[in-house]
């Protein structure tokens, strides 16, 4: 499948709903198409491309540089995570990734998470990191409250404005 087929293939499903990613796995002829707001669980898989397509603008990006050499993608499930939970309820505030990247829960591997569910938090507190392009990027809290849903798993991509946190007020 070349890059123009994937192209026809977003815009054919892109007009049936709200696509936010498309993902191809070239010999394995995987492809996942998610909407919206969409949470996924955690999975092991080895990626060649992945093509994102914003719909409103229509913008291509190609994730991985169009290199034809896999990549491993590992993806590791915190039990902090709540990925089952809504994204948002009419009084919570609702922290989202600001880029694409993957998501971490705390700054070394097995250490402690940044915050789980029902920990207070103040604005300006880390509550991730986002890596994208190898730079770590704290992701802080917008607001004062109590984490009431962690809605990532550690080790997870994340896209550009997915819920990451749902914070109830105090």
């Amino acid at each position: 499948m070349d890059f123009n087929n994937i192209l026809t293939l977003i815009d054919k499903v892109s007009s049936k709903g709200n696509i936010s990613c498309v993902e191809v796995e070239e010999n394995g002829m995987r492809i996942l198409v998610k909407a919206e707001g969409q949470l996924t669980g955690p999975t092991d898989m080895q990626v060649e491309k992945t093509v994102c397509a914003h719909t409103e603008g229509g913008a291509e990006n190609e994730h991985a540089g169009g290199q034809q050499e896999p990549a491993m993608a590992r993806e590791e499930h915190s039990p902090a995570a709540d990925v089952n939970m809504p994204a948002e309820r009419a009084s919570d505030l609702v922290v989202t990734s600001p880029l694409v990247g993957t998501f971490y829960a705390s700054a070394s591997e097995g250490g402690d998470p940044f915050v789980k569910a029902g920990d207070p938090v103040k604005k300006g507190q880390v509550l991730g990191i986002v890596e994208a392009m190898k730079l770590m990027n704290e992701i802080e809290s917008e607001y004062d409250g109590i984490v009431e849903a962690v809605l990532i798993g550690n080790g997870q991509m994340v896209e550009y404005g997915q819920p990451l946190f749902r914070i109830a007020q105090r």
